[in-house]
């Protein structure tokens, strides 16, 4: 599969098949992903990968703790801008649309809607999930770079016939997620993915999100 195939058919997995992923293949995916770009060579990221029990405790966290506060803990670093604007407010509403639409969920069935975002807590039974370790010291560069690390697993498992999920919803419980780790007195989860074989059948897995114009995002000076 070349780079290009890659990128254009990669989506945001959201229903995953029982298979299991080989610890064997987890590790050698990881590391063939380290060539990712590093401003500076920093390497800020760390993953911590879980599957099995380890991730059903993960699953189980998540659970009681939202249940106990459904809007989530509080964090310093928000998902989104308190005022997302236009056209990005636009363009996220879109996407959500669509896949509701494709698993037959109303628009204004509240309650459909957020047993479907719940799902996001299990990782939307992929059998492995990921959560992407970043210091709190790092700045907006070092939270690209993971990015761009993030960006890199996710072709490479198209490339394995994989699919992911990135899941920036995790940071809802970046504090029970720190104790549940032991991460390190800096250290915070800057989001998750779900990685698995994706389920061919399934309709959410036809959405295809739609991109903005050539011309709505870039400007060519000087051809």
């Amino acid at each position: 599969m070349d780079v290009s195939t890659a990128i254009n058919q990669r989506i945001s997995t959201r229903a995953f098949l029982d298979t299991p992923l080989a610890e064997t293949d987890v590790k050698t995916w990881l590391n063939d992903a380290q060539r990712s770009p590093s401003g500076g060579n920093v390497q800020p990221w760390r993953v911590i990968a879980v599957t099995g029990d380890e991730r059903q405790q993960v699953v189980n966290l998540a659970t009681k703790t939202l249940m106990a506060n459904p809007a989530g803990e509080p964090t310093d670093r928000p998902i989104y801008p308190k005022d997302l604007g236009e056209p990005y407010m636009t363009r996220r509403r879109r996407v959500a649309y669509q896949m509701y639409e494709k698993v037959g969920i109303a628009r204004d069935d509240a309650g459909a809607r957020m047993a479907w975002m719940a799902k996001n807590f299990t990782f939307f039974d992929a059998p492995v999930g990921l959560f992407f370790v970043i210091d709190e010291s790092m700045g907006h560069g070092q939270w690209a770079h993971t990015g761009m690390f993030m960006q890199t697993l996710a072709l490479l498992a198209e490339e394995r016939g994989w699919g992911t999920c990135m899941q920036e919803c995790w940071a809802m419980l970046r504090p029970s997620l720190k104790a549940h780790f032991g991460l390190g007195e800096t250290e915070m989860i800057y989001c998750g993915m779900a990685v698995g074989i994706p389920d061919p059948a399934h309709p959410v897995n036809t959405v295809r999100a739609e991109r903005a114009e050539l011309n709505e995002f870039a400007e060519l000076r000087g051809f």
